[in-house]
């Protein structure tokens, strides 16, 4: 995977859009993670309002409706849709509204935007497992289907890359949880 801010995409490339606090470290965990597994490139981004062409500014304002996200870009032969939403609640603590650690308000929420009525149903499904059996029935991560999605600014594409020193949420590391069970 390239570390470029917008490497070479193939078109059978799949979409999932994942809110999970700051994201920065959700970025940057993933393709820790995931750029020799089939992910082909993690950029950070607004989604989830209805506020058009939104800044960072804007959205830490609370009033564009929009989460700090991640679009991960990856070739579903390598890589399913479930695999990355496991990863999704044990890398973040879907289970305190609008907050990750320290950072609080509407931006820092837990979502996932789905593209497709299967990454709806494995949404829901994967969900479900996880509070059941991971976080005791507390999530309040949302499921939502994707809208409009908006490129942060460059400057946080590849943040953690580019700043290894840089602010990392404390709420965002691995949690070693067992497989989940059907």
């Amino acid at each position: 995977m390239s570390t470029s801010s917008r490497p070479q995409v193939p078109e059978n490339a799949e979409r999932a859009i994942l809110a999970a606090g700051c994201f920065w470290g959700v970025e940057h965990l993933y393709r820790k993670h995931f750029s020799d597994k089939g992910l082909y490139d993690a950029r950070v981004g607004y989604t989830g309002g209805d506020f058009a062409n939104p800044s960072y500014r804007a959205v830490c304002s609370g009033n564009t409706g929009h989460a700090e996200a991640t679009l991960l870009l990856y070739d579903p032969s390598r890589l399913s849709y479930r695999t990355l939403l496991e990863f999704f609640y044990r890398m973040h603590d879907p289970t305190t509204p609008n907050r990750q650690g320290p950072d609080v308000g509407t931006q820092y929420r837990s979502g996932i935007f789905y593209t497709t009525p299967e990454q709806e149903k494995i949404a829901r499904e994967v969900t479900g497992k996880a509070n059941e059996q991971w976080w005791g029935g507390k999530i309040t991560t949302e499921i939502l289907p994707a809208g409009q999605w908006w490129d942060a600014e460059e400057y946080h594409q590849l943040y953690l890359s580019k700043n290894p020193g840089g602010y990392e949420c404390p709420s965002h590391f691995v949690r070693d949880f067992p497989d989940l069970k059907d």
